[in-house]
């Protein structure tokens, strides 16, 4: 994610980090020179006048923007929902570290040097879950993270489930099974703390469905296409109103406009990858974990996140 103060006046113009320039320069460079080519022949291919009026354009154009526009909606609505769905594994986990704390009936509270205390266990299993389910979604190996946290036996078996997040939500659903028939906690307390595991849960399946079903092809190459061969149409239609010199100008901003958003509405469609504009999914893991060790007392925690070069993972 791009995190940077937002420039004023004429910097604004100019800032590239955090814009798409980057991403579609080679197509707009190539538009506007076809633009300069098209000017400095008047609109003549091989011999050819080539005469289009504004009228097609005009049409054309405005449903062109209409459509980029809902898709873009379409895309930054998974966006967002992927964050709404991070923010409630992030308030999730810190609620099962006060409840683990301050309901189950124990001598001491937990101690993050205690890791034979089942409580404990239980936690780093939550900050493993927010780790294994990053790795899920982005094609990673959660072994290390699994290896770090948790016990070797326990962390080879993770690794060997398919889903190693809901492996770990499993093994929590049993431990708190453990403390009710124990006696530990009661059960309408009991019930709160697994309406966490669950939320945890539907949290996954959702980051889960907006990675595996994503907007369908057909309508982002019907877009791509028709955004391409507008623009590369359009110097025929506008050199012979506008002029040559101010030709390629023109085309120039409009090309930057609709590449730029059908770039942003692929970017963002998946919200769970590693590009700038993807959501900081290493920074929420390492927060959960700060937040979840330092209820346990943990004498050391892991370093904040923090951008580096407006950049933050």
């Amino acid at each position: 994610m791009i995190v940077v103060d937002r420039p004023h006046g004429l910097r604004l113009f100019f800032a590239l980090r955090g814009s798409i320039l980057p991403r579609i320069v080679g197509s707009l460079l190539t538009c506007t020179l076809l633009a300069v080519a098209v000017s400095i022949s008047h609109g003549t291919l091989l011999h050819w006048k080539v005469t289009l009026t504004p009228v097609p354009f005009s049409l054309i154009g405005l449903a062109l923007a209409i459509f980029l526009g809902f898709r873009n909606s379409a895309t930054y609505e998974r966006y967002v929902e992927g964050r709404r769905l991070w923010g409630d594994v992030t308030h999730r986990s810190r609620s099962l570290a006060r409840q683990l704390q301050s309901l189950v009936r124990a001598e001491a509270p937990a101690r993050d040097a205690e890791r034979d205390d089942p409580r404990v266990q239980f936690l780093r299993r939550t900050i493993a879950f927010a780790h294994a389910l990053r790795h899920q979604l982005r094609g990673g190996d959660p072994t290390p993270e699994l290896q770090r946290l948790l016990g070797p036996e326990e962390a080879r078996a993770a690794a060997a489930s398919p889903l190693p997040h809901d492996w770990l939500l499993r093994r929590n659903g049993l431990v708190l099974g453990e403390c009710l028939r124990a006696g530990r906690v009661d059960a309408p307390l009991a019930a709160e703390i697994d309406a966490h595991l669950s939320g945890l849960a539907a949290a996954a399946a959702g980051c889960e469905r907006i990675q595996s079903l994503p907007i369908p092809f057909a309508y982002t190459l019907l877009l791509h296409r028709t955004a391409y061969l507008y623009c590369f149409l359009l110097p025929f239609g506008l050199v012979d109103l506008i002029g040559p010199v101010v030709t390629p100008f023109v085309v120039a901003i409009v090309a930057y406009t609709f590449f730029g958003l059908d770039a942003v509405g692929d970017e963002i469609e998946d919200p769970f990858g590693e590009k700038p504009h993807h959501l900081p999914l290493e920074a929420i893991c390492t927060t959960i974990e700060i937040n979840v060790l330092e209820a346990l007392g943990a004498a050391e925690l892991p370093i904040a996140p923090r951008p580096i070069d407006g950049l933050l993972r």
